[in-house]
């Protein structure tokens, strides 16, 4: 897999709407996998202060020398994460990345992955990607998205701070 727009596109992804113009409702309700991608020429600027919600009284803030040691140098892939089916059967990729941006404008997290994100200066441009799956493959589909990301940057993207393993059933 190449982590480039083109390579996200020739994998199914689809979307790469900005996140300041976000219309959540044109984002298909099904399971999968969902990018955070640095548009051309994105420069790396971290906020002192995060614009993500407080979490069981949590600031999710970084410092900044703490974000620098996360940032991948030469890569547009910011984040992967995934959208499953949730518990009720009523979750998915529009509200999972629903919820994940409203996180950045400060409403409480569910849970704190990709926070990272919030603390970059216009995080705004920063592009949204989406690819459905079967809820049965999501697992593997991250799994395997974080490892070749790690084959191939040394690390997992900026804003994952967790490896996804593949967790199969015996």
């Amino acid at each position: 897999m190449q982590f480039t727009r083109k390579g996200l596109k020739a994998e199914g992804f689809a979307g790469f709407r900005p996140i300041r113009s976000l219309e959540t409702m044109r984002i298909p309700q099904g399971t999968g996998l969902f990018t955070v991608v640095a548009p051309e020429d994105f420069q790396a600027r971290f906020l002192t202060k995060s614009t993500a919600g407080i979490s069981k009284k949590k600031d999710p803030s970084l410092s900044a020398a703490a974000l620098a040691a996360e940032w991948v140098d030469g890569a547009v892939v910011l984040y992967v994460g995934k959208a499953g089916p949730g518990s009720k059967g009523n979750r998915g990729l529009r509200r999972q990345i629903q919820e994940f941006v409203d996180f950045g404008q400060g409403k409480p997290p569910g849970h704190w992955d990709g926070r990272l994100i919030w603390q970059l200066a216009d995080a705004g441009s920063l592009t949204i990607a989406w690819k459905e799956l079967p809820a049965g493959q999501l697992a593997g589909a991250e799994a395997g998205c974080h490892a070749a990301f790690v084959e191939e940057f040394g690390r997992l993207p900026f804003a994952n701070l967790v490896q996804a393993r593949n967790k199969t059933r015996a």
